[in-house]
């Protein structure tokens, strides 16, 4: 599975309300934009697991992400219409 490089900026980390699972908007060091979906299990200490990455080709703007994010992750939807 892709994963995210270091190098990578996070701008927008949700968490979902259990905070179990987040996504993160992220900028590429080539200026495109990217999205995660993570999970972690409060059992286990590594921390955030990738589920789900919109993949190496990104979006050219940060809205482009935000919208693939919303369209991809069902909790996120229901967060997004909150706020």
């Amino acid at each position: 599975m892709w994963k995210m490089s270091h190098e990578n900026k996070v701008i927008r980390s949700v968490e979902d309300p259990s905070g179990l699972h987040c996504v993160d908007i992220f900028r590429r060091p080539d200026g495109r934009f990217g999205f995660q979906h993570c999970r972690r299990d409060p059992e286990d200490g590594r921390g955030w697991a990738v589920l789900s990455a919109s993949g190496p080709e990104g979006f050219g703007a940060q809205a482009e992400a935000w919208a693939a994010a919303v369209a991809h992750v069902a909790w996120l939807r229901a967060v997004a219409d909150e706020g």
